[in-house]
């Protein structure tokens, strides 16, 4: 069972305590049945009124961490604390584009090499939602900067050590948007009919929940009481707009290309889509969601080379998509791609889903050359289906990380 921890400092409201015995952070357990994390929160806001906080989302951010970041932001504003949500990377998936400009969700694009940053001197603080860090570009030059971490809202499996002031992990939990949910219904803010916002922030919840649950299929029952807390308070029209976004050409292509080079072992399918453009990343987890739709497939990974010509950088990211319920995403991927040099995992998982991040390093670079570039590929491509078949055990059929 996981628990929360109150430290008895105003200003130290930590931790959480997993059943293996690893730690987040220190201190007296006590039971998580009780509304021990949002006090602990409530204790932190409290202890912080009248601050400025800035959050960070993963590069890439999900209908799950920006619905969440905009509960915290205005949870936050009730105890008069000011906050701004960036995230690094871009949003290319249709429907996380439909939801920030149909809703007005309040998040922005930071690039580190524009420098056009926001400027660090005025935040007090900085809260992790969705994520711990590992995925986030945007965490290491604002922590560089000087800003101490104060409140981590997370429902993945640990990815790293973190010395935050207070830390809400719990991995039990299908969506960081439940647990924000809970927030609201224990009285952080209360929701508003009347209120635009709070409609379409509550729809925003709606919609981070259930794609985060495989629409509420993988829900347990924290997520079905959430649901239904924001059925009296969501938009239902504005929802099915949002939904109804339609696929752009590239992503499809990406979903062919996914198709035609998949190598499919023991039910489990692999495939390598090549070289993807920087805002065309979110092609890769849609095409991973179509191949575990095949017969007799329960478990997909679909991976590519990512060009970012704002960073100049490249990285190979990849999504894992199962409905096998005895393999574990997070535990999956840990096994498969190891850590780095500072001990952070490149990737891990929640429930049926998860994803990896793996710097290409001295080799990044596009040329013209196109025969270097397709040698590059090969050499990768290589390596990751190295890394995925030797967990695939060929006799029994089955993925096994023991």
């Amino acid at each position: 069972m996981a628990t929360m921890t109150l430290d008895s400092s105003p200003n130290q409201v930590t931790s959480l305590e997993l059943s293996n015995g690893s730690e987040a952070a220190t201190g007296a357990g006590v039971d998580e049945s009780s509304d021990c994390p949002v006090s602990a929160v409530r204790t932190l806001l409290e202890a912080h009124r009248g601050e400025r906080q800035i959050i960070l989302l993963q590069d890439f951010p999900d209908p799950d961490a920006l619905s969440s970041a905009w509960a915290y932001k205005l949870i936050a504003a009730t105890y008069t604390i000011e906050c701004d949500i960036f995230y690094g990377g871009t949003l290319s998936h249709q429907e996380n584009i439909a939801l920030v400009k149909l809703t007005g969700l309040p998040a922005r694009r930071w690039i580190l090499a524009n420098n056009d940053g926001p400027n660090l001197d005025h935040y007090q603080g900085v809260v992790l939602v969705d994520n711990q860090g590992t995925t986030s570009q945007l965490y290491h030059p604002v922590r560089k900067a000087g800003v101490p971490l104060v409140l981590v809202i997370d429902h993945h499996a640990p990815q790293d050590n973190l010395d935050a002031e207070c830390i809400d992990l719990r991995p039990h939990i299908r969506a960081t948007a439940t647990m924000l949910t809970q927030y609201l219904q224990q009285g952080l803010l209360r929701l508003d009919r009347s209120n635009t916002k709070h409609t379409k922030c509550a729809t925003a919840l709606m919609h981070g929940l259930r794609a985060d649950t495989n629409q509420l299929m993988n829900a347990a029952a924290d997520d079905f009481l959430a649901a239904a807390y924001l059925s009296q308070f969501y938009d239902g029209q504005l929802l099915n707009a949002i939904l109804q976004a339609s696929r752009s050409k590239r992503v499809m292509d990406v979903i062919e290309r996914s198709l035609r080079n998949r190598k499919v072992q023991n039910n489990v399918s692999i495939a390598g889509v090549g070289y993807l453009r920087y805002e065309d990343r979110d092609a890769i987890p849609q095409a991973a969601d179509f191949l575990v739709t095949e017969e007799n497939i329960h478990t997909a990974v679909v991976y590519g080379i990512v060009h970012d010509e704002d960073e100049e950088r490249e990285v190979v990211i990849g999504s894992l998509r199962t409905s096998k319920i005895t393999l574990d995403p997070d535990e999956f991927i840990k096994e498969a791609f190891g850590q780095d040099g500072a001990g952070r995992f490149f990737g891990g998982g929640r429930s049926r889903a998860g994803g990896f991040e793996i710097p290409v390093g001295f080799l990044s670079g596009f040329y013209e050359n196109s025969e270097y570039n397709r040698l590059k590929w090969e050499v990768f491509d290589m390596q990751i289906k190295q890394k995925l078949w030797r967990l695939v055990n060929p006799e029994e059929g089955i993925i096994t990380t023991d």
